[in-house]
């Protein structure tokens, strides 16, 4: 990929001078910590070169509720065995309840035009109610509440109830099916569930409710259901096993004080989306996920009190762990189930027209589909949309451009990486660094990353390699759940360099103090010895019109790689020489001989976690005759098996 000279946007003096980030950098100034400049890289080298003083003034600056505790950092040579603010206390429920007035602090609509509302005293009341009706239930601090919810008001004050009491949340999307709930929930033992009547999803109502005694027959630890109905229509009759969400309020008191917790007492538990086994349960703390949320929202995406949130997402994505960290800004949030483009195809921007939204995020797959689709959204009112931030894979230079004409002009753009395994960021935005397409802004502040070799030597600029952090972070899961020994923590993070994190993506520092992602690197191709990013064809493939998406993978060929492309068509098309003579020009033209498939082959559809990532890994398997694990992750596993049948032909 050719590195851009010209920004596609740059924040004016107004944007930087009224920003977040510069009321930080003064701060510190005033406090003599740091020197004031709005130079983003030399405030991130300090903010890792002074680790202890910088999560310090996150916390002073963003006022986490809670005692701090005089030491910051509990050190220990094990790189995940450090230990942030080893003597603090707090709730988290509690700092994320900032307000008690009248304002909305949440909103919901569904694909099916149900809307509901609710203010932040109501919030407050309802969260503690819930939470003393789990109290009543003789719940002990740690124990498990699951929830396989959709994304609605319920769920959040849900999750703020349990995080109260200091129980354990996790959750999964309804559309995961009865085998995806149980590899994961069966895992922690949940003593409770919570669940919606139904939910819908491109024009359908899917019944919930009916895959519940199909769950419970396997996880023997449920002692009780809590069912919430998604459009206040809720008959069901229910057995003394179950318990409506409403009846929970009615009979509940507002317990409104809050107790304190440890910094790293465990906040929720969240899982790998992989195909190789049974998914991993990575497991947060509160603190540590409070400060990383505060310092990304204020911070990176400049969020300030009475701002609107909204992040199109599942409850079954780390994103809406994430999105829910926003309340503690002071932000509301926005809540969107069902499809994204039911039932209309615009009907995401239209909600952040209609709601003037101030943060939009959405999947970089989302933004193609828009440009694919050649959507324009100039019409819209758009005016109170200050940052729009694009996740789950590397957002391509075509769509940075198109959101640029079609969407908003002045907007700050950001592409954003981390994942479940940080429940947060390791590169995204920032409002003192220019847009350029294709890149990613910048550094998470406070968080040590690098890009080495496959030695574990550290890269040079404008060339491609592992990213690493060098020092531990606050966001590091404090354990993965019923893992001995740390067993897997340690495979998963540490198995490839000593005592450094190794996140798994392949990844290029810019001469623009930028970075491009190149895809997960355990999906690097190596063809004739030469290593290539997937993403780098994915840029390429993905701005041929008549290709909607595809997925491209290795496959060993007479001791060599060989570069197997899968493309899905426009309708009624059908693959013929000259389509695959032009695709193989365009990615030779724009990325090397090299990186030119050595077959590309149509099929109609392609396999996607329930979060909508592609799986590389799982087609991989497939076209090798390898066994694929935990298909329950995948929203269609019936894809594969056309990936199986022509295996023998490739």
């Amino acid at each position: 990929m050719k590195v851009n000279q010209s920004s596609l946007w740059s924040p004016n003096e107004e944007i930087k001078k009224n920003s977040k980030l510069e009321s930080f950098c003064k701060y510190l100034d005033k406090k003599t910590l740091y020197k004031y400049n709005r130079n983003f890289k030399n405030l991130w080298k300090w903010s890792v070169n002074n680790s202890e003083t910088f999560w310090t003034e996150v916390w002073n600056f963003t006022k986490i509720k809670g005692y701090k505790g005089k030491k910051i950092i509990k050190k220990n040579k094990v790189f995940f065995k450090n230990n942030f603010f080893p003597d603090s206390k707090l709730n988290y429920a509690e700092n994320l309840l900032p307000k008690k007035n009248n304002e909305i602090a949440i909103k919901f609509l569904s694909e099916n035009g149900t809307e509901k509302k609710i203010t932040w005293k109501k919030l407050n009341e309802n969260v503690c109610k819930f939470s003393h009706y789990l109290k009543k239930l003789n719940l002990k601090e740690k124990d498990r509440v699951a929830a396989y919810v959709p994304n609605s008001i319920e769920s959040v004050i849900s999750f703020l109830a349990t995080s109260k009491n200091g129980l354990i949340w996790s959750s999964c999307s309804p559309d995961f099916g009865v085998e995806g709930v149980v590899d994961r929930f069966k895992q922690i033992k949940p003593k409770i569930l919570i669940t919606s009547d139904c939910y819908f999803y491109n024009g359908k109502k899917i019944d919930i409710l009916e895959k519940i005694p199909k769950i419970l027959k396997k996880i023997k630890s449920i002692k009780k259901i809590i069912i919430f109905s998604y459009n206040r229509k809720f008959e069901t009759k229910i057995d003394n096993k179950y318990i409506k969400f409403n009846s929970v309020l009615n009979e509940s008191k507002a317990l409104l004080t809050f107790k304190k917790f440890n910094f790293n007492h465990p906040l929720y538990i969240l899982y790998s989306s992989g195909t190789t086994g049974t998914p991993k349960c990575i497991t947060h703390g509160a603190g540590n996920v409070l400060i990383e949320h505060n310092k990304e929202f204020s911070l990176h995406c400049n969020i300030s009190n009475n701002d609107k949130i909204f992040y199109y997402t599942t409850t079954g994505w780390m994103m809406w762990n994430w999105l829910v960290g926003g309340l503690s800004s002071g932000a509301s949030l926005y809540l969107y189930d069902g499809s994204p483009t039911y039932p209309h195809k615009d009907i995401l921007l239209n909600f952040c027209s209609r709601e003037k939204i101030n943060l939009f995020g959405v999947s970089a797959k989302y933004i193609d589909f828009l440009k694919k689709e050649n959507l324009k959204f100039n019409h819209l009112n758009l005016s109170k949309l200050k940052i729009i931030t694009s996740t789950g894979s590397p957002l391509v230079e075509e769509s940075f451009k198109y959101v640029y004409k079609n969407i908003k002009k002045n907007v700050h753009l950001a592409s954003i990486s981390g994942g479940t395994d940080v429940v947060g960021c390791l590169v995204l935005g920032n409002i003192f660094s220019n847009v350029y397409a294709g890149e990613i802004q910048g550094e998470s502040l406070g968080i040590d990353i690098d890009v080495f070799d496959n030695l574990g030597k550290k890269i040079s600029q404008n060339k491609k390699g592992e990213l690493v952090v060098k020092k531990p972070f606050p966001t590091m899961p404090i354990k993965f759940w019923n893992d001995v020994g740390d067993k897997k923590y340690k495979k998963a993070y540490f198995s490839k360099f000593k005592n450094i994190w190794h996140h798994g993506d392949f990844i290029q520092k810019t001469i623009n103090n930028g970075f491009i992602i190149h895809g997960r690197s355990d999906s690097t191709l190596n063809p004739g010895g030469v290593r290539i990013g997937t993403a780098e064809i994915y840029r390429q493939v993905e701005n041929i019109d008549f290709v909607i998406e595809s997925v491209v993978v290795g496959k060993q060929i007479e001791n060599d790689t060989k570069i197997i492309l899968f493309v899905v068509l426009k309708k009624n098309m059908k693959l013929d020489t000259r389509d695959i003579d032009f695709i193989k020009k365009e990615i030779k033209n724009n990325c090397s001989p090299k990186h030119v498939p050595y077959k590309i082959i149509q099929v109609n559809e392609i396999p996607r976690t329930k979060s909508g990532k592609i799986v590389e890994l799982a087609v991989k398997k497939a076209i090798h005759g390898e066994k694929i694990e935990n298909l329950q992750s995948l929203s269609n596993p019936e894809s594969l098996d056309l990936f199986k049948k022509i295996s023998n032909i490739i």
